[in-house]
């Protein structure tokens, strides 16, 4: 059995109007086998948010909602990168509740390969899970993504480098904080929904930032889907432009086909730009709500 981390680190949440979700994270937190020296939290126009129970160092840090009503995800992750005191980062998702052994496993997976070292989700359904039964009833109740379920490796083996970047999400993952900076933190050309997860990958691979799958898995809490996500058409579009430029290809081509294919824009994957047809209206985005965990 390898040796588990002595290494202290941070974890970073980034968070706007989920109060109940953060919360059961914090339980999640609060019960890991290995606890992080303190809990960073970015509130994204959210000057009042709900009081939180941890006997985890608490530090927030609040940013103003921007002009548009856009969230500026990239800018708040680098915001809590920039306030956290170790050097050792986990970001999480603020709708994941991590498993009692993730940061354990995080970080004795960092130890043994570096780089980039993403968690595995499982996703919850609306059905509702039972938070008192610990990892035993989350893990009933939740179910794998069906194409990332060959990633990780068995539980307890270590990690492999992987040329899949790709394949990266920022849902969970650790990084020395010397990596994110060697990376760039998160592109802020980016702003809203879309794109900068696999942005920031492209440029840690670049740089020479090994990427990895971890068997530390976090339990992804249901908030309902939009298929396609046309509540962030707007956000979707301008940073697949902003993508396009920068790495002369297309990032979320199944979305941008779904937005073609219903008539939003006139976009094909070897076209030089974007044209938008229309925007989708509060109708269209109603019915395109779908009862699905991911």
């Amino acid at each position: 059995m390898r040796a588990p981390s002595t290494r202290d680190f941070s974890v970073l949440v980034i968070s706007a109007n989920r109060d109940e979700h953060l919360a059961n994270l914090v339980i999640g937190l609060n019960r890991s086998t290995s606890r992080p020296a303190e809990l960073v939290i970015v509130y994204m126009g959210q000057p009042n948010p709900a009081p939180l129970d941890t006997a985890i160092p608490l530090l927030l840090v609040h940013l103003p909602a921007s002009g548009s009503g856009t969230l500026n995800l990239a800018a708040a992750r680098n915001a809590a990168a920039a306030a956290a005191s170790t050097d050792t980062l986990i970001f999480l998702d603020v709708d994941c509740i991590p498993a009692t052994r993730l940061c354990e496993t995080l970080m004795r997976d960092l130890d043994s390969l570096g780089g980039l070292v993403m968690a595995q989700p499982r996703y919850l359904s609306e059905a509702g899970f039972p938070m008192d039964d610990g990892d035993t009833g989350l893990m009933r109740a939740s179910i794998p993504h069906h194409a990332r379920t060959t990633l990780a490796p068995a539980d307890g083996e270590p990690p492999t480098a992987t040329e899949k970047y790709e394949l990266f999400w920022s849902l969970g993952f650790a990084v020395a904080a010397d990596d994110f900076a060697l990376i760039g933190g998160f592109d802020e050309s980016f702003t809203g929904y879309g794109g900068e997860d696999t942005d920031f990958s492209f440029t840690a691979r670049e740089r020479g930032v090994i990427l990895s799958f971890s068997a530390a898995t976090m339990f992804h809490q249901h908030h309902g889907v939009t298929s396609p996500p046309l509540q962030h058409f707007t956000d979707i579009v301008a940073n697949s432009l902003v993508f396009h430029h920068k790495w002369g290809l297309w990032p979320m081509t199944g979305w941008l086909s779904a937005f073609a294919a219903a008539g939003y824009i006139d976009w094909t994957a070897d076209a030089d730009g974007i044209d938008v047809l229309k925007h989708p209206s509060d109708e269209d985005v109603a019915l395109a709500r779908v009862i699905a965990p991911y």
